[in-house]
């Protein structure tokens, strides 16, 4: 076992990986920025090291500054949390060059999985349905023929990307030119590379993702599915697990396909291959993060397997102990993400907590790294505390997550609590119809979502 690792990054996630590693007997290393030196995740830590100024490229994405910390203080391996440097399969290699290991897949499945073109093409390879799609298209006359074979509508994507950057869709040829042009320039700025492709577009989808775990003894399983349907601009707002569209057989296919392609890839640590469903319920696979998920407790509530703890063991060689391909599903799991924004305008909404109280009770967990009168910096995610529910089945994990919204208290700051109250008080929602446009159509209900 490790004798000490080193968390590479900030808030929430860092402070769940400390505690795992607690709970392991683990010692833990935290880096900060200079906007974080009264984080949680900071005082929490056996060890902490400022790695520079709050900007993240010159702290949280500085390999060199990650690298150094790790190495001054006798880190044996790095756990990337989700965002900033988790699906880097560069800062991966480094971590091996300095002999430092990386908690996650090896880098070559983080460069297959990264590009979501070549992604789409080895998973149809190794068996999975996908959307009719294209290569990459470099010029709008390429663009123009790839979307006349697919068929109007079509989406065009990054192929880097991911959280509905670089994403437009197109209707009609005739906005053919300028969607790419858009998606080519906003790709650039927030992957570092242009490169698009085009996918066919389905009008009202449902996003399901399969959590998968592998070890470096070949073994794969996967721990069911979670629905994310849920969306505000691409963006996941609220998760559940299991899905009401998938049937114990449907799951058990699906499930099946995953774990043979990924054992076919090769795949390690933790990962999420997510998939859209049509309204005929066929699914469709849409890419694969290669990370902890910032959903991943509606997966353990309803597994009772902790994903960190899970990730941490097999980095260090340890075989997965589970039979079989999957795991027991017990009843229903839900999370709402409670993120720093105005609730009607959701811009954000940075400055100091000065109460703050969060809910308990049977079936309700927490994972935050706020408190009151600490300062939720202008520089990084909004998200600042992930709500938790578990009930015996879905209406009661609905109620669950009610009464919780309404005992959970945040002031000084705007948060997005109002969002998710409406949300699970609605109608549609409690009957489970709903699907990626479920925000746009509440908004015309007249509720205040934008």
């Amino acid at each position: 076992m490790f004798r000490k690792i080193l968390i590479a990054n900030r808030g929430e996630i860092a402070l769940r990986v400390i505690c795992a590693c607690k709970e392991l007997g683990i010692p833990t290393v935290a880096v900060y920025s200079e906007a974080d030196r009264l984080s949680l995740h900071v005082r929490f830590a056996d060890e902490a090291v400022c790695i520079g100024p709050p900007k993240s490229s010159e702290s949280y994405l500085n390999v060199a500054s990650i690298i150094s910390a790790a190495e001054i203080t006798n880190a044996e391996a790095i756990h990337p949390g989700y965002g900033f440097l988790a699906e880097s399969a560069n800062f991966a290699e480094v971590c091996e060059t300095s002999k430092i290991t990386f908690i996650g897949p090896r880098p070559e499945a983080m460069r297959l999985m990264g590009d979501k073109n070549k992604a789409r093409k080895a998973m149809a390879d190794l068996g999975l349905p996908v959307l009719p799609g294209s290569e990459t298209v470099q010029s709008e006359a390429e663009a123009r023929e790839a979307a006349e074979k697919i068929g109007f509508p079509v989406m065009v994507k990054a192929a880097a990307g991911g959280g509905g950057r670089g994403m437009r869709i197109v209707r009609s040829a005739e906005d053919l030119a300028s969607a790419i042009q858009t998606a080519q320039a906003e790709a650039q700025a927030a992957f570092g590379s242009p490169d698009v492709y085009l996918e066919k577009y389905i009008a009202s989808p449902r996003h399901i993702e399969f959590q998968v775990l592998g070890d470096h003894h070949g073994r794969v399983i996967h721990l069911g599915e979670r629905e994310c349907t849920i969306q505000r601009r691409h963006q996941k707002i609220l998760e559940e697990s299991p899905s009401t569209q998938l049937d114990a057989k449907t799951r058990q296919r699906v499930g099946h396909q995953v774990v043979e392609a990924m054992t076919q890839v090769g795949y390690t640590n933790a990962g999420t291959v997510e998939f859209l469903m049509d309204e005929d319920r066929n699914l469709y696979f849409l890419e694969m993060n290669t990370r902890i998920q910032v959903e991943h407790p509606v997966t353990e509530m309803v597994t009772g397997h902790d994903l960190v703890k899970r990730q941490i063991l097999i980095a260090a060689g340890e075989p997965l102990p589970i039979e079989g391909e999957t795991v027991m599903l017990r009843g229903h799991a839900m999370e709402c993400r409670i993120c720093a924004e105005n609730p009607v305008t959701f811009a954000p909404s940075a400055g100091k907590i000065s109460g703050f109280h969060v809910p308990g009770g049977t079936g309700v967990r927490v994972d935050t790294a706020a408190y009151a009168e600490s300062v939720v910096p202008p520089f990084y995610d909004s998200l600042i505390a992930k709500l938790i529910v578990h009930g015996r089945n879905r209406d009661e994990a609905v109620r669950r997550m009610q009464r919780a919204l309404e005992m959970f208290i945040v002031e000084g700051i705007s948060t997005s609590i109002p969002i998710h109250q409406k949300i699970v008080a609605d109608p549609d929602f409690r009957a489970g119809k709903f699907d990626t446009g479920f925000l746009t159509r509440f908004t015309s209900n007249g509720t205040s979502v934008p």
